[in-house]
């Protein structure tokens, strides 16, 4: 592509929003004027910047930084530059990489860790491909976390009561929204495929195109900021929270996943007659194997967890199964070119990176172990007992005792993760809510 300094140019840029996606999710950069930012093509932040919680603390356990806590370098991925639509003077955003001063890449970085986990795919001769699904509730403006969530005001100048899944109409309620949505994706190279209405209220689900695992990654995380900045243009909020509101279901990141030859682009998991390959099987194996020891990546807040319960249009196990939506992994029904299994386990809230990057390396432990998969699911699922943790603070230790998991991902990686996610445990410990005032104040 061009470089960013003669794209910059070409399109008029006065400011760059750089930035770099840290362990939750959450943008973290410089805003900078076009000219100086262009001189470097990189801005430094300090390494503990990557250890940020949600609630903006750091984690008391600092093993995974550097001691001298030094700055990162993060330069920028030409691939990445893009407008920023909504911004009211042309601005350009871009994606960067993290590396200490000595040249090394920051491992406990997103990014990082997805690369990592491609680059085994690479060594044997594979690359993955996937497609998210990113499900996300609209919501009138809350400024007060006391108060429960509610629908906005639609086009009739009415909130949607009742479940409306698949309604055109319900979705036409909020067609000005809609179409900004599309128009900035659009203007971003965010590329969408479907959109549908959900079970919820005002809960919506839009699908990425299929393609490789880092641009899709990067195209998630723009495109949750981008609903979000969008819905905000309508005196709205858009929420990725996994559980946002009680009695609704819960707003899931669907995944799914295949393996095509780095070379011929050849789908691994089928046969030249069109059966299941053993790749496929292996794979299914390895996600149904590895998926409770990964699953702080696909459910890494205390919310999550309220998503995973049974009857809710969420998985609560790792059985596989045939076009079955109540199982955690689902085969949809495709031709033998478009194999592909179908992640059901992690929620709107999860981290792209980290999500695709846990997925793909529980597929790839069972490609190379030759694991084999148990017998499809052929009816509900959700009859069988949890498979699941049922918490962050049962999901975090399991993580920490897979050794074969943590290998794959990074040691280092795995306890800067820990850290922050148990930082935000311990923070959540100290809030008494409101169900324990109305249940326990004065019965027991």
């Amino acid at each position: 592509m061009t470089s960013i300094p003669q794209w910059c140019d070409d399109h008029e840029i006065e400011e760059v929003e750089a930035f770099m996606p840290d362990i939750c999710g959450v943008a973290r950069g410089k805003i900078m004027p076009a000219e100086k930012y262009c001189e470097d093509l990189g801005i430094h932040l300090p390494e503990q910047t990557v250890l940020q919680t949600v609630t903006g603390d750091y984690p008391e356990d600092q093993r995974a930084v550097r001691p001298n806590d030094g700055d990162m370098v993060l330069r920028a991925d030409p691939d990445t530059i893009r407008l920023v639509p909504w911004a009211a003077e042309p601005t350009a955003q871009v994606i960067h990489d993290c590396y200490f001063a000595d040249g090394e890449p920051v491992d406990m970085t997103p990014r990082y860790v997805l690369r990592r986990v491609l680059d085994l795919y690479a060594a044997r001769g594979w690359r993955p491909v996937v497609a998210p699904e990113l499900e996300f509730y609209l919501v009138r403006p809350n400024t007060d976390s006391d108060y429960a969530l509610e629908p906005p005001i639609g086009r009739s100048g009415r909130a949607e009561t009742g479940r409306q899944s698949y309604s055109i109409d319900a979705l036409n309620e909020y067609d000005p929204l809609i179409e900004d949505i599309y128009r900035y994706c659009e203007e971003q190279n965010i590329e969408l495929d479907t959109l549908i209405h959900e079970a919820g209220p005002c809960q919506l689900e839009v699908n990425l195109i299929h393609g490789d695992p880092m641009a899709l990654a990067d195209q998630a995380f723009l495109f949750k900021r981008t609903v979000r900045e969008a819905a905000l243009r309508h005196e709205m909020y858009a929420t990725f929270m996994a559980r946002p509101m009680e009695k609704e279901p819960g707003s899931a990141m669907h995944l799914h996943q295949s393996v095509v030859g780095a070379e011929s682009d050849t789908n691994l998991f089928a046969d030249p007659d069109g059966a299941h390959s053993e790749l496929f099987f292996g794979h299914v194996a390895g996600l149904q194997t590895y998926l409770p020891a990964a699953m702080s990546f696909f459910a890494p807040n205390v919310n999550s967890y309220r998503r995973i319960t049974r009857h809710s249009s969420a998985p609560i196990n790792v059985q596989w199964g045939y076009d079955n939506r109540t199982a955690g992994l689902r085969i949809p029904d495709a031709e033998p070119e478009a194999t592909r299994v179908e992640n059901r386990v992690g929620g709107a809230d999860a981290n792209p990176y980290l999500a695709i990057a846990a997925s793909l390396a529980c597929g790839y432990l069972g490609m190379v172990s030759g694991l084999e998969p148990g017998e499809p699911i052929e009816g509900s699922a959700y009859e069988l007992p949890y498979a699941l943790p049922r918490n962050l603070e049962d999901a975090l230790q399991r993580l920490k005792d897979c050794d074969a998991l943590l290998d794959v991902l990074g040691r280092r990686f795995a306890i800067a993760y820990n850290a922050v996610k148990e930082c935000e445990f311990d923070a959540y410990q100290q809030v008494i809510s409101s169900w324990e005032r109305e249940f326990l104040l004065l019965n027991v």
